[in-house]
């Protein structure tokens, strides 16, 4: 799959979509100049956006394509492709597998360390879309069972694939 990337700022694709006006954005560029932090997180936090506003936006600022989990049935056997503790690690659902095609829902769809783990277990090749982390978090929990504690300390700001670390592989792993 072939990645679109777009070069505008997040701020600008949100003022371009209208989901905020020229004075909020100010406003929030202001507070970002003052106390630090992402843009996207002091939008949500002055409430002029969504998560879901948020994720959209940095999808298509990305490239890649989003898919909102609220109403997907997922079938057994396509969970049991991806163990609980990689949908955990990862944030990632997986959803539907066509051949050998596995399509997965993820936070971080840029991690790709994540990606060749997931294609490694599943033994296929994966396609990745981009969802919200509450969307992320309630199939797993869903699907899975409860998170764990190390999970549910963590904050969603955390878990937004702009924002994913990505771990770098110094000893490859055995295989």
């Amino acid at each position: 799959m072939s990645l679109r990337i777009v070069s505008k700022p997040l701020g600008q694709l949100l003022l371009e979509k209208k989901i905020v006006s020229k004075h909020q954005l100010n406003k929030a560029l202001k507070v970002q100049k003052e106390e630090g932090g992402a843009l996207g997180q002091i939008l949500l936090k002055l409430k002029y956006v969504t998560e879901e506003d948020i994720v959209t936006s940095l999808a298509t600022q990305f490239g890649y394509p989003y898919l909102p989990l609220s109403n997907c049935e997922i079938e057994p056997q396509i969970i049991g492709l991806i163990p609980k503790n990689l949908a955990y690690q990862y944030y990632v659902v997986p959803v539907d597998k066509i051949d050998e095609i596995l399509t997965v829902v993820m936070v971080d769809p840029s991690n790709k360390s994540a990606i060749e783990d997931i294609e490694y277990i599943a033994k296929c090749r994966v396609q990745a879309f981009v969802s919200t982390s509450t969307d992320i978090k309630k199939a797993i929990e869903h699907y899975y069972g409860p998170f764990k504690e190390r999970f549910e300390r963590r904050e969603a700001s955390e878990l937004t694939f702009a924002k994913a670390k990505k771990p770098k592989e110094e000893n490859p792993k055995p295989q």
